[in-house]
């Protein structure tokens, strides 16, 4: 199996030019942001939109998420001329200005014109200008916008919560997980938690913990992580006529780093599927390193939701597994 290993990118705003350097703002008086999760308005005269411009930023901010079995963009994008940015069109929660100018910044600004909001501006003195400063600026900016959304989804989260005590008890954390979700199966080692869909599927989480030891180092890295959530999801995951959950091997996983609860953990995006059975979907695994407790705290979530786009799906996964605390 190919492995793909990508390092953490930390979320970095130093190059950006804030506008709170003098202090908090007053933002009371803002009207409440309008916008579905993921979704992103692009302020571009349709000359810059239609031309290497354009294509430069759809190249980025519409690029496949990962770890998806068919391709859905990481956001959805929609154009509107900078002339009609004004009014309602000014409340959309995530955007991106780019522009023509007497000069070359790149600025993120939090609540211009709403709350909660966030804007990343472009402005540059030619096309092969902006084509520059998207290209180097690109990463940190979408890393910016992913952070903003998954506290708004989180926010949303928050508003009706499921309440699972037993989860600070056995495993010493505690999730924000939305009431919608029901504790499906539980055991001293093993939690599932699953919402089911209105149309046919669900989304699922799968705690359990293993010893420091069982992932290695390097290389062997994604195969130990593969080869624990295959036990255990062919182990634990009842399936029909005694088929297998696994890991799909016709797709490479891609292995990440990053913290989850102020711990380290390896963040592995996939796609599962049901041995000789016709079933699959996506999964993030979260394998968080607990030295102090000699384990990594393994956190899954996985979506069966057959002819539904999933990103979103398992955008709410990711949420709620990094609103991990640990007690």
């Amino acid at each position: 199996m190919k492995i793909l290993l990508y390092p953490l990118v930390f979320c970095s705003i130093l190059f950006f030019s804030c506008d709170n350097s003098s202090g908090k703002r007053d933002t009371s008086y803002l009207t409440e942001s309008v916008g579905a999760i993921n979704g992103l308005q692009v302020v571009i005269s349709n000359t810059l939109w239609n031309d290497s411009v354009g294509e430069k930023i759809r190249e980025y901010f519409a690029a496949p998420a990962d770890g998806l079995p068919q391709i859905e963009p990481i956001f959805s994008i929609s154009q509107i001329q900078p002339e009609n940015f004004s009014d309602f069109a000014r409340t959309y929660r995530t955007f991106l200005y780019v522009d023509l100018g007497k000069e070359d910044t790149v600025k993120v600004k939090k609540d211009s014109y709403a709350k909660p909001q966030i804007g990343a501006f472009i402005t540059a003195t030619s096309e092969d200008k902006l084509i520059e400063l998207i290209e180097a600026n690109q990463e940190n900016i979408i890393n910016t916008f992913k952070s903003f959304e998954i506290k708004e989804r989180q926010r949303r989260t928050n508003i009706s919560l499921l309440k699972v005590d037993s989860l600070k008890e056995r495993f010493g954390i505690s999730l924000n997980i939305p009431s919608a979700y029901r504790v499906a199966s539980a055991c001293d080692d093993f939690y599932w938690i699953r919402k089911d869909l209105k149309s046919n599927g669900s989304t699922n989480l799968l705690i359990y913990e293993v010893p420091l030891n069982v992932i290695g180092q390097d290389s062997s890295i994604i195969g130990d992580i593969i080869k624990v959530r295959d036990t255990i999801g062919s182990g634990y995951l009842p399936v029909e006529d005694d088929d297998l959950f696994v890991t799909e091997e016709a797709f490479a996983p891609y292995l990440f780093t990053t913290e989850v609860g102020g711990k380290f953990a390896y963040e592995t995006k996939g796609t599962w599927e049901v041995k000789d059975n016709f079933m699959a979907g996506p999964f993030l695994n979260y394998a968080i390193k607990d030295e102090e407790s000699g384990r990594y705290l393994i956190i899954e979530g996985f979506t069966h939701a057959p002819s539904m786009e999933k990103r979103d799906l398992q955008f709410e996964l990711e949420s709620i597994i990094k609103s991990t605390k640990f007690e």
